[in-house]
């Protein structure tokens, strides 16, 4: 129930207004109503008010223009029978971007993806039928790649370093953890567990980070809030807006799915959903720059003990540790 809260806030406030415009005010009854509403709409808007611009900003804008310092991404979940290739293809050639994840990707759509190797030479590749397939193309050189499963044998994870143009060496981790769903989790355990395994890999590194991909969670939930907790990672929407990439079909249900966060060293030139692709998904389009001077102020989530302990809980019970996430451009 963490996903539709955007939704429950909606109609919360359409209902307070049919309680002030149709009911006795007269009444205590209507007044418990009143009141109860009130609080209802309090409660989601605390969640999600942060994913809005009336929520101070997490990150900060960019300010240095050093082409050689700056990196942009595009986090697409392409959806495997979809066939609209071309879509994607005219997005990269239009908005041309360091790296391009590409999530749900088949061997289909990695022949047909093999035409952007002309300007992103540099390539992991993991295809897979089963909706877990990823591929990363990339304009930087990228070094010690692994493909990882680490929750569950069929969902691969991706972990590389990357080098900007000014030489600096950033680690990277690309996630689609497999979401709660009555044909294949019951429960949101897997999920939950590689986040938290991540998050516990990412907060001991002291070095550029930036995870992304399609967490089938959402922005406020809170276990994506416990991974920023324990990894320490921003998130560039807090405070600029939600960005919801799914359901591309649905407009009124339509949630956070598809994430970017990245350790303080960076500050944000640009973060938007890009058009249809024809996927259930919007592609995701982040531009940062390194400039680890201005962000060394910028501020997340605070951890406290339940929270380590509650992280701990959640990895154990899948028998995974933090040791299992490869650390690239981390020290032996």
């Amino acid at each position: 129930m963490d996903f539709p809260r955007l939704q429950f806030a909606i109609f919360i406030a359409a209902l307070l207004i049919a309680e002030f415009m149709f009911l006795n005010l007269q009444s205590a009854f209507t007044w418990l109503l009143i009141s109860i509403a009130t609080l209802c709409l309090i409660w989601q808007l605390w969640w999600i008010l942060p994913y809005t611009c009336l929520w101070r900003k997490e990150v900060q804008k960019a300010t240095n223009s050093c082409f050689e310092n700056q990196i942009s991404i595009l986090t697409a979940n392409v959806l495997t029978p979809n066939r609209k290739a071309n879509r994607l293809i005219q997005l990269v050639r239009e908005h041309k971007p360091d790296v391009l994840v590409t999530l749900e990707s088949d061997q289909w759509w990695e022949d047909q993806l093999k035409v952007l190797e002309t300007d992103m030479p540099h390539t992991i590749k993991c295809p897979l039928d089963n909706l877990y397939g990823m591929h990363i193309f990339s304009r930087l050189p990228l070094d010690e790649q692994e493909i990882s499963f680490l929750v569950e044998k069929d969902v691969p994870s991706i972990h590389t370093t990357i080098k900007l143009r000014s030489g600096t060496t950033v680690r990277m981790h690309f996630v689609h953890p497999a979401p709660p769903s009555p044909t294949e989790n019951p429960e949101s355990a897997e999920r939950d567990a590689e986040l938290v395994i991540v998050a516990r890999s990412v907060a001991e590194s002291d070095k550029p980070v930036i995870v992304t991909g399609d967490l089938n969670d959402v922005a406020w939930s809170a276990t994506t809030r416990l991974f920023r907790k324990i990894s320490g990672l921003l998130d560039p929407r807090v405070g600029r807006g939600m960005f919801n990439t799914f359901h591309a079909d649905i407009p009124f249900l339509r949630w956070p799915l598809d994430h970017l966060f990245h350790s303080q060293h960076f500050t944000l030139n640009s973060i938007k959903r890009l058009p249809s692709i024809g996927s259930d998904h919007f592609a995701l389009l982040t531009k940062l720059t390194f400039s680890p001077i201005k962000g060394a102020g910028q501020e997340g989530l605070d951890s406290d003990a339940s929270d380590h302990q509650w992280s701990k809980e959640i990895a154990e019970e899948q028998d995974v540790s933090k040791d299992d996430v490869p650390q690239p451009g981390e020290s032996k």
